[in-house]
């Protein structure tokens, strides 16, 4: 398999991770939908990161589907998701909250970054900060009931990842990107969310994680 994206995009990132987690092979093709367009378009004309073509040629897209496929190559002791159907559930909604948390980051980054500041909505950016600010206290508050160190057992699956790799692409914007202005720096911040800013910190030691820098 081949997967095209830039790690500095969190959807990207998660999926490099969970296939390696997976132990499934795959090489790497760090193409940006921004620098590298034409390259990009030649192996999907859409240009949407990330981008995974299967062995028999099949491209697919959404990070989502790129791993619902994934996790029909492995077998069942390797997959990311839980088999009982309320774990399944309790998944689903930490993984929804996760990629709920990435979107709206990357919402305001391209506002602020992409945008003429004479341009920019406030209210609009309220809204998101507002949206951004409700799923980390909800994904807090789901995390902090764990009594090991992953969610559903003692290996991390996807709601360890898609919640580690948003936390840590959300505080890299804040300290490398756009600041507290664009974000919200002291609503979104380690003391507020030690639950989850531990979490992150076991995952980012791993070396699934260690191996798939957020660069």
């Amino acid at each position: 398999m081949r997967l095209i994206g830039m790690l500095d995009s969190p959807y990207v990132r998660r999926v490099a991770i969970s296939l390696t987690l997976m132990d499934l092979k795959f090489t790497h093709e760090a193409l940006s939908v921004f620098r590298n367009w034409d390259d990009f378009a030649a192996i999907n004309p859409v240009v949407k990161a990330p981008t995974a073509v299967t062995d028999d040629g099949t491209v697919l897209m959404d990070s989502g589907l790129i791993l619902e496929y994934a996790e029909r190559l492995v077998p069942a002791d390797r997959r990311l998701t839980p088999s009982a159907l309320a774990d399944h559930a309790r998944a689903q909604r930490i993984v929804g909250l996760a990629l709920a948390a990435c979107e709206k980051t990357v919402q305001l980054v391209y506002e602020r970054t992409l945008r003429p500041a004479e341009k920019q909505h406030q209210p609009w950016i309220d809204r998101v900060r507002g949206q951004l600010q409700t799923a980390y206290r909800l994904l807090e508050a789901d995390v902090a009931v764990l009594r090991g160190d992953w969610l559903f057992g003692p290996r991390p699956l996807q709601a360890d990842i898609s919640a580690a790799v948003a936390w840590r692409f959300t505080q890299h914007a804040q300290l490398e990107g756009i600041g507290p202005e664009g974000i919200g720096l002291e609503e979104i911040a380690p003391a507020r969310h030690s639950a989850l800013a531990a979490l992150s910190a076991r995952a980012e030691a791993l070396p699934a994680f260690v191996a798939t820098p957020l660069a």
